[in-house]
């Protein structure tokens, strides 16, 4: 019986220190996450003057991880985790997943190249490939973006560096190259200047730059032209939508044509047109049902 009190009274006395200890290492956990948080904030706050949103981002979350690494060694500690034996299973672990994510490290890699190159920054609009939309955030393996109607696209840093990506917002103005095409009857000189007075008219076309007027060549069934104007960036696409609104309504009284595609059969100047017949449904079936009382 005195073995068995023994016992027992040593037991409650383990299982009390590993409560102590555990509550020890919560408390240390606790302590850690608000330590990291407000040292993260603080650093943040003292270099958000100095660095771009993107480098003040990523130098946040490396001090909150960093520090918050550091109590998590420690709460492991207090609950009695040999480090050694663990760092030993973290060196081994690691080497096993750095042969598994090879993909991985590329993408950290071309993160800290995007991070020194810096083409461009949150809340940047940018184009890479088919996808157009804000940065949101740029974080070491990728970027994330929101697309206009809404979506959450996530691009690999790899993708990013090895794609030609088009930054929209990092100039204050942008220019709307417009394609128009008037029919060949049309006088070219009038139809400049129609355009010009419609740019003049716009309020959000700037008069420096100024517009630009091209003539691109003879097409198919139209004199192609190119009209350019320029906007305030925050403007580029209400003077897409109202300049061409414009252009069709000024087109319209000054009885300037915008054809449509079309073919034109000619054999020369000697032989006369093809005569062409329209014959409905009806008609046609009654010709080839009576081929003598068919159409001449």
């Amino acid at each position: 019986m005195d073995w068995l009190s023994y016992i027992n009274k040593f037991s409650k006395v383990v299982e009390t220190e590993t409560l102590l200890n555990t509550a020890q290492a919560l408390l240390i956990l606790l302590v850690g996450y608000a330590v990291a948080k407000i040292a993260s904030k603080s650093i943040g706050k003292l270099v958000k003057k100095h660095a771009s949103t993107h480098q003040h981002i990523l130098l946040q979350r490396a001090v909150f991880y960093f520090l918050f690494l550091f109590f998590l060694i420690a709460a492991l500690n207090e609950m009695g985790f040999d480090l050694s034996v663990l760092l030993g299973a973290a060196g081994i672990l690691s080497v096993a997943i750095g042969f598994a994510s090879q993909t991985s490290a590329s993408n950290l890699i071309s993160g800290l190249f995007l991070l020194g190159e810096r083409p461009f920054g949150v809340g940047d609009i940018i184009k890479v490939g088919s996808t157009t939309g804000e940065v949101l955030s740029i974080d070491l393996l990728s970027a994330k973006l929101r697309t206009f109607d809404n979506l959450f696209v996530r691009i690999p840093n790899e993708t990013m560096l090895k794609s030609e990506v088009t930054t929209l917002t990092r100039f204050p103005i942008r220019r709307l190259d417009l394609q128009i095409g008037v029919a060949y009857k049309e006088n070219i000189e009038k139809v400049r200047e129609v355009l010009f007075a419609v740019a003049e008219k716009n309020p959000l076309s700037l008069e420096e730059p100024k517009p630009l007027f091209i003539f691109q060549g003879f097409g198919d069934s139209a004199l192609n032209l190119q009209f350019s104007v320029w906007a305030k960036r925050e403007n580029f696409l209400d003077l897409k939508n109202s300049v061409q609104y414009e252009i069709k309504l000024a087109f319209d009284e000054h009885q300037i044509e915008i054809p449509f595609p079309h073919v034109t059969l000619y054999t020369g100047s000697v032989t006369e047109p093809f005569p062409i017949r329209m014959v409905s449904n009806d008609q046609q079936s009654a010709a080839s049902e009576n081929p003598s009382e068919g159409p001449p």
